[in-house]
């Protein structure tokens, strides 16, 4: 659902965590980090980012659950449903990632790249002509 034309709604999938993101976002990209893959049962996740402030909680805030999967990083995620919603770390700070899939309408931006490849499932092929991104941080250009 729309609100306005300069944001756009989630939820998680049984509704009681609600969100909407102001446009625009940074980036939209697939992560294939081994991490993102497991918190979220896929083979690769797509994110969306924004500055924190783009980021504004319409309900259900005290149903998030909070995991830090790192030192350095938390996820978050529906404590009703499990829905995975929210990714922050120190590496991107000020910045929250939101699972693109829990986002209705059109963000703006489509798929600019595989981030992580190095670290992908290879059992999953992918065929599409995006940038694959790897090395140390990930986001570096792989062959």
């Amino acid at each position: 659902m729309q609100v306005s034309a300069a944001s756009v709604t989630g939820a998680c999938l049984c509704g009681d965590v609600r969100f909407e993101v102001t446009l625009p976002v940074r980036f939209c990209a697939h992560c294939h980090c081994s991490m993102c893959r497991r918190a979220h049962g896929a083979p690769l996740v797509t994110w969306v980012g924004v500055p924190r402030p783009q980021l504004k909680m319409i309900a259900g805030e005290g149903r998030l659950v909070h995991y830090d999967s790192s030192a350095t990083a938390r996820r978050s995620f529906c404590g009703r449903c499990g829905s995975p919603l929210f990714f922050e770390g120190e590496r991107w700070a000020g910045e929250v990632h939101v699972a693109r899939a829990a986002i209705a309408g059109d963000v703006g931006v489509p798929v600019q790249a595989h981030c992580f490849w190095d670290d992908r499932a290879t059992w999953m092929p992918i065929a599409d002509p995006l940038p694959r991104l790897g090395g140390p941080s990930g986001t570096e250009p792989v062959g």
